[in-house]
């Protein structure tokens, strides 16, 4: 039930408004002073408070604040018998829902209850989705059992509760981003802004301004003052993907920044100081792109002082498995479609798939396995033509692994991989005929 507290020192307008609340179907409880309130409070979940501004023991304005420290999620509506504007602004920016006049107000109480009501159901409503935001990118929602991604995880967890710099690095598709978001979460910035920005997709100029903004007129098109996500990021964490994709002297302003906490906008003299945790990731050996003269080396050191590798899904065939299973849960819901197994060939021939894409690719060929499921278990059939399998159709000979048509089947499915299926192609550098090409391929159903 929806609770009430009126705190006031005159017995009968307490006891008048209690009547008059108690009609509208909530509870009532009701305090003489301050000390009561808090001991109230303390001991049950109170949704508003109606108090006095003067009480025996304290004063309701000051009193908001210690009231919210109890439950921030209460409203308070202050009342008073002569209102004045200062009073009323103090109480606003000390958390205060509403500031009325006693009896003249009386007819606002019941709808100002119910306004304060809904924005206690909205504030509730954005924590539990905040908890849900939460808990999707928590350490214990990345998928994998092998050792590596735990080890992974282990450090990820260690370096969360930091505000430390962290520079993740692995191959494409590796799930670095998924990383970032759990470190973030696990941070105690995590009710902040998590943001996120690929150095990749932009050019030098365009980058600069998403990243620091820009004012009006800084460049062509630029028609008013522009927030970078520094400024989004503010508190919280920022994400930059791909850092090795950053031109060299774009690098030295981001180098102040994780130096001093200070940028410039694009077009602006006056510095802009933020505070935020950066986390960086790169598929680049940063090393060699140093030795290259395309990375600053003092850049790297700043970045590098805690660096997470994340392993391949060559590195952890154990994890494929379980990593199918979930793709196909999460897809077989977005397609309105019932999977409840996976055969045995299909895991097989994902083991077997060297995954250049990594976890991204395993990804897609779950989505485009459900999407062609006609049943509810998803059968080597639906698996794309560059992943082989023992088996397209019942009762076809499995070839062993020692065969040697085994080893001549896998290196014809190499060479078409190569070439993106150009059988023509395929039959050259294969050093055979097109025909005798097509009759392999139909041979091995591949």
């Amino acid at each position: 039930m929806k609770t009430v507290l009126i705190i006031d020192d005159e017995e009968k307008l307490r006891n008048l408004l209690a009547r008059i609340i108690k009609l509208e179907g909530f509870e009532v409880l009701e305090a003489a002073n301050a000390k009561t309130a808090f001991k109230k409070m303390e001991q049950q979940e109170i949704d508003v408070v109606l108090c006095d501004v003067k009480l025996p023991d304290g004063n309701g304005i000051e009193l908001v604040q210690q009231l919210k420290k109890i439950n921030p999620v209460t409203e308070i509506i202050l009342l008073t018998a002569y209102g004045n504007i200062p009073d009323g602004v103090q109480a606003m920016k000390n958390g205060a829902f509403d500031y009325i006049t006693k009896a003249d107000d009386n007819n606002k109480i019941i709808p100002l209850l119910h306004r304060a009501f809904e924005k206690i159901e909205l504030t509730k409503r954005i924590k539990q989705l905040e908890k849900q935001v939460e808990k999707k990118y928590a350490f214990e929602n990345i998928t994998g059992k092998s050792q590596s991604i735990q080890s992974a995880i282990d450090l990820a967890k260690k370096v969360a509760v930091t505000d430390t710099t962290v520079l993740l690095t692995g191959e494409t598709g590796t799930g670095k981003e998924v990383f970032a978001q759990a470190i973030h979460y696990g941070s105690k910035r995590n009710n902040k802004n998590f943001v996120a920005i690929n150095c990749s997709a932009f050019s030098k100029e365009l980058l600069e301004s998403e990243m620091f903004g820009h004012v009006a007129g800084a460049f062509t098109g630029a028609t008013k003052d522009k927030k970078g996500l520094f400024e989004e990021a503010n508190e919280g964490t920022i994400f930059l993907d791909e850092i090795g994709e950053m031109s060299i002297d774009l690098q030295a302003k981001f180098l102040r920044v994780l130096e001093t906490g200070e940028f410039i906008k694009v077009g602006e003299s006056k510095t802009t100081k933020v505070d935020v945790r950066i986390i960086a990731a790169t598929n680049r050996d940063l090393q060699a792109e140093i030795s290259n003269g395309h990375f600053r080396q003092d850049l790297f050191y700043r970045l590098s002082v805690f660096e997470i590798k994340l392993p391949s899904l060559k590195e952890r065939v154990q994890d494929i498995e379980m990593l199918a299973k979930d793709f196909a849960q999460v897809f077989a819901i977005k397609t309105n479609k019932k999977i409840n197994s996976i055969s045995n060939e299909f895991i097989e021939a994902l083991k077997m798939h060297d995954w250049p894409g990594n976890i991204r690719e395993l990804k897609n060929v779950i989505e485009r396995a459900v999407i062609l499921s006609n049943s509810d278990t998803l059968t080597a059939d639906t698996l794309p033509f560059n992943i082989p399998t023992s088996s397209k159709s019942t009762g076809e000979k499995i070839l062993s692994a020692f065969e040697l048509a085994s080893a001549e089947k896998l290196h014809i499915q190499k060479v078409l991989n190569y070439t993106n299926g150009n059988k023509t192609e395929t039959a050259k550098l294969l050093g055979i005929g097109l025909t005798t090409l097509y009759r392999k391929i139909e041979e091995y159903k591949l």
